[in-house]
């Protein structure tokens, strides 16, 4: 049997053809990359809004609340930050905020470690409890904690707003560890038990360093939850002392007007901090969503 040789018009006919792959492959890209822009501006430019806006003084935001400042009033920021005391509300927050991630990670982590890598017994029920418990309405538990928390002596205190962000967010804290721990091998799991160690052992030396990019992801998602929540904050909180950053923006109301500028300063300056946190741990945070137990830690 002999091979019939290749023409130069066959060639010829396959020249166009890697011609066409090749090209749609750069449409593919820029396609791409023009909805990726399109979706940065999208995410960018209330940002950028703000910011001009925290510039402007009242009468010309109330001219024209979209332009670029004609002048730009920096002393909006320092401003904003003395008349809402907000270095005393990032001190709250902050503390408010470690406790929450602290207290968030060890619930969730032994909740997910159990229903992951342990036999547990009703674990199905478990799970399908937090799936329930993460679709309800917070708002729906408001009345019942302030009641309770008051009879504990909970209330207006750090400890009972940390307590009721653990137990808003652990839920969905657990789902996504648990769903993260089984992708790790059990083959892990097995050397290690042939090498003496226990229980405690292998969660501490095998399943939490393979673990770590879900725990990252878990701690700034809850942190940046914990920092913006606004509705508890101000129901369990009324202590002006022990407000969070989130509800120092009561500070610029006037009567029954409101000084738009100053509240544009303000919030500049409360999501700035996490802005940064968050653009600083960006490639952990999706290594947390997409990575599995072989390319952990």
């Amino acid at each position: 049997m002999t091979l019939a040789p290749v023409t130069a018009p066959a060639l010829n006919a396959s020249v166009p053809e890697a011609r066409r792959r090749t090209s749609s492959f750069r449409s593919a890209g820029t396609v791409t990359y023009v909805i990726l822009t399109l979706l940065a501006i999208f995410a960018i430019g209330p940002i950028v809004l703000f910011f001009f806006n925290a510039l402007k003084t009242p009468a010309e935001y109330a001219n024209d609340s979209l332009g670029v400042p004609a002048s730009w009033n920096w002393q909006n920021f320092f401003t904003a930050w003395t008349q809402a005391n907000m270095s005393a509300g990032l001190a709250n927050s902050l503390v408010i905020v470690l406790g929450t991630v602290a207290l968030t990670l060890v619930v969730a982590g032994c909740a997910a470690y159990g229903l992951a890598r342990l036999e547990v017994r009703g674990g199905g029920a478990f799970i399908t409890y937090l799936l329930v418990a993460s679709a309800l309405p917070s708002q729906m538990f408001l009345v019942p904690l302030f009641f309770l928390w008051t009879q504990l002596g909970l209330y207006d205190s750090h400890l009972g707003l940390i307590i009721i962000y653990c137990g808003l967010f652990s839920p969905f804290a657990t789902l996504l560890l648990r769903s993260f721990m089984l992708t790790i091998p059990k083959e892990f799991e097995e050397a290690a038990r042939l090498d003496g160690a226990g229980e405690l052992g292998v969660l501490f030396r095998v399943i939490l360093p393979n673990a770590l990019p879900g725990f990252l992801t878990i701690a700034l998602t809850t942190g940046l939850s914990a920092y913006n929540e606004f509705l508890f904050a101000v129901t369990f909180i009324q202590d002006g002392d022990l407000m969070p950053l989130s509800t120092t923006f009561f500070s610029f109301q006037q009567g029954f007007s409101q000084d738009y500028t100053l509240i544009s300063a303000a919030g500049f300056i409360m999501i700035a901090p996490m802005l940064v946190l968050f653009l600083a741990l960006q490639r952990r945070f999706i290594d947390g969503l997409s990575s599995s137990g072989l390319g952990g830690a």
